[in-house]
């Protein structure tokens, strides 16, 4: 494989330095594009999630909701894009089944498959929210995506989300066939929480000795939660994630701090894992150590590519039908799929 760049180089839009940027007091500003989506989420009204119990936060409105308003407003239709088709099927047993939504775009196949994971702080939020990001990859990479609904704290408190979505990679891989998948390009990836659970997935495959995903992809992750790192002190009031918002998902997860399984910055080596494409924002409090994380890979021998988007908060990955730099940022990581699955 192509040798990985040094992450400094990647990044678009904004050269990191040493972490000089931090030290302003000014936060980053949204781009025009960006600002509209802020704009339509606080017109919603929603509450501080951070003051609500998980009921309450689940009802609130969602940048997905944000995102239609602005797409009304720019005279496009809202409904989902054409060209890939969703099932929806119930995996795992008794108590500790969840479904799988299964995104297929069209073509003969068999298609790579990539199990994808939502964001939501592993407690609120759906494969709903997040379907743009799954129905766009499916077809930017041309592959399968299985989308998982895991099970969510704080009814099902760390680990079962961990361990819902190594029981959907290991799914996926015996039953790929069934819907014109290739099990022998599988690769993972998700967003905050959903990046989370990719890399734990990919850990477990490695501590477990079962194949490996062939690629990993890391959208802002959730990998540590050291709140002082610098985004987290200049990102500390963003929007539509914050600092408050983060020590209230940790505090309803659960689990030790110390587990590699929950916080993957934790792990004491990340040799062997697989190659991966880790994807972060400017405006997000989680900035830092998604680069952090990178660059660990690579110090352990992982290949990556990374790249930071300027202008743009958490959760603009998925919204490329109204923020161009989304687009991007999904064509990025569908070509490293591609790139990834070619390879097998």
């Amino acid at each position: 494989m192509k040798k990985a760049l040094p992450l400094t180089l990647l990044a678009a839009g904004v050269l990191l330095a040493t972490g000089a940027w931090a030290q302003s007091a000014k936060p980053p500003k949204a781009e025009p594009d960006m600002q509209k989506v802020l704009d339509a989420m606080a017109s919603l009204k929603p509450k501080p999630i951070e003051k609500l119990t998980p009921a309450e936060a689940r009802k609130q409105p969602t940048p997905a909701d944000a995102v239609k308003k602005v797409m009304g407003e720019m005279g496009k239709s809202t409904a989902p894009e054409a060209g890939v088709t969703v099932k929806t099927m119930t995996i795992g047993s008794g108590a500790a089944s969840f479904p799988v939504h299964i995104y297929t775009p069209e073509g003969k196949g068999p298609f790579p498959v990539m199990v994808y994971y939502h964001g939501g702080g592993f407690v609120i939020a759906d494969t709903k929210v997040y379907d743009a990001t799954p129905r766009a990859l499916a077809k930017m990479a041309n592959a399968i995506m299985v989308a998982v609904d895991y099970r969510q704290a704080p009814e099902h408190p760390f680990p079962a989300a961990p361990n819902d979505a190594f029981t959907a990679y290991q799914w996926t891989i015996d039953h790929a066939r069934e819907f014109n998948g290739d099990p022998t390009r599988v690769a993972v990836g998700g967003e905050s929480a959903g990046g989370n659970l990719a890399t734990v997935v990919s850990m477990m495959a490695r501590d477990r000795k079962v194949a490996l995903p062939v690629h990993q992809l890391l959208v802002y992750p959730v990998v540590d939660n050291d709140m002082n790192r610098p985004s987290y002190k200049r990102n500390a009031n963003a929007k539509p994630l914050n600092k408050a918002m983060m020590a209230w998902f940790f505090k309803h997860y659960g689990g030790d701090p110390a587990n590699p399984y929950a916080l993957p910055m934790k792990a004491a080596s990340l040799k062997g894992l697989p190659p991966a494409t880790v994807v972060t924002a400017e405006i997000d409090p989680l900035l830092s150590e998604g680069k952090a994380y990178a660059e660990r890979l690579q110090q352990d021998g992982v290949p990556v590519s990374y790249k930071e988007y300027s202008g743009v908060t958490h959760e603009f990955f998925g919204m490329g039908a109204v923020v161009p730099k989304a687009k991007e940022a999904e064509q990025f990581a569908a070509e490293a799929l591609k790139k990834a699955f070619a390879a097998k």
